[in-house]
């Protein structure tokens, strides 16, 4: 009997994966605003692609926009795009919206009226929300090992000024994105009010050093070739931080330099180049934040951990959402059971199962990430659903 329902279990989950269902996409442009334009189909089943050709809604003869796919049993989110992200949908007063979501079990119609697009709208300042501990170290810091420029942003805590201590230091990739709405095109994590929350209670407290990302991030923060992009740029990008930017924020700022001391963390491809420092660099990144990592533009990333992992001594923290997709989940759990067999490292696991892939869910980890990774000790390992 027991054998019995184990193969029950294992039959269904397999008829969740590989059984499909017919899916329709009916669009109406109400914004009446781009009639003789495409309309493209961007989601977590095509790598979030905006002008996808695969993806091409065809026009009706009743002027609406229609696209017939076959798609396994899942869930999905999706937007629609007139072929890039600058003309998204979004609504009729150009506020953007959320993604769609859909779960797919059975047939499915699926409509959709586009209250408007993102480019008919003038881009309007976001106000700006750093606080008094964030700075900019520098507009144009020089990559030598790139031959590029980039702004770097660092947070000081409360009191740095008035005191002798040393602090541990965070490094952070897509720095746009960290401390302030306004230098940010898809929202803040709010790392700078997360922070100062915490060490005002007590926590313990941290340097944290954001770099921009540049218009060849698909490169900078991939070690390897993947598509259209062309070739990784990743370890030159690491050069850049273990060579130059770490070397620098020691000398220019108090900090603990030990790997125990030294974090880096980001998101999707942030989340990737994080993960892929840990295994390269381990004598200088001893602790990874690992949020939603784009593994999927890294095929020998599999390979590259069977290798190294036993390298890895210090703290993982990985998150993933479940509505970013069963497969990027399933390609964060094959890395996640080659270093759980190979490697000592500590590792704490998320998968929220009302998690997405963007910053609004990663703000909403960040302090869970920080606790654990800054906290003294190490008998703390996690493996959790939310």
């Amino acid at each position: 009997m027991k054998q019995l329902s184990c193969f029950s279990f294992l039959l269904f989950s397999y008829l969740m994966v590989t059984a499909q269902v017919n899916v329709v996409f009916n669009v109406s442009d109400t914004s009446s605003t781009h009639l003789q334009d495409n309309i493209y189909l961007a989601g977590n089943f095509n790598n979030w692609n905006p002008k996808d050709s695969n993806y091409l809604l065809s026009k009706t003869t009743s002027g609406q926009y229609e696209l017939k796919l076959s798609m396994n049993f899942g869930t999905y989110e999706f937007k629609y795009t007139r072929g890039n992200w600058n003309s998204v949908e979004c609504l009729a007063n150009g506020a953007d919206i959320e993604n769609h979501l859909i779960r797919l079990f059975n047939d499915t119609i699926i409509k959709v009226n586009i209250a408007g697009w993102k480019d008919d709208f003038a881009i309007v300042p976001s106000k700006k929300t750093a606080t008094a501990q964030v700075h900019i170290l520098d507009t144009a810091f020089f990559i030598p090992q790139l031959n590029r420029f980039r702004r770097i942003w660092i947070y000081l805590p409360q009191g740095y000024e008035k005191n002798k201590k040393h602090y541990p230091v965070l490094y952070m990739h897509d720095g746009q994105n960290l401390f302030d709405e306004a230098a940010s095109g898809f929202g803040e994590w709010g790392v700078d009010e997360i922070l100062d929350s915490l060490m005002n209670a007590g926590k313990k407290d941290c340097i944290v050093v954001g770099i921009d990302n540049g218009p060849r991030r698909m490169n900078e923060y991939n070690p390897y070739a993947f598509g259209q992009y062309g070739e990784g740029e990743g370890d030159q990008y690491l050069a850049f931080l273990v060579h130059t930017l770490k070397p620098f924020i020691d000398s220019a700022y108090r900090t603990l330099k030990s790997k125990e001391n030294t974090v880096i963390a980001g998101s999707s491809m942030g989340g990737l180049i994080s993960y892929y420092a840990s295994l390269q660099h381990p004598e200088v990144f001893g602790k990874a934040g690992i949020f939603s990592p784009a593994f999927w533009t890294a095929l020998p990333i599999k390979a590259v951990s069977d290798s190294l992992a036993g390298k890895l001594t210090g703290k993982l923290f990985f998150y993933m959402g479940e509505l970013e997709g069963e497969a990027y989940l399933q390609d964060m759990e094959d890395v996640l059971t080659i270093i759980g067999k190979k490697s000592p490292a500590l590792i704490y696991t998320i998968t929220d199962p009302d998690g997405s892939h963007h910053e609004k869910a990663w703000r909403k980890w960040f302090a869970e990430f920080y606790n654990w990774i800054l906290a003294d000790g190490f008998n703390n390992v996690i493996n959790t659903k939310d």
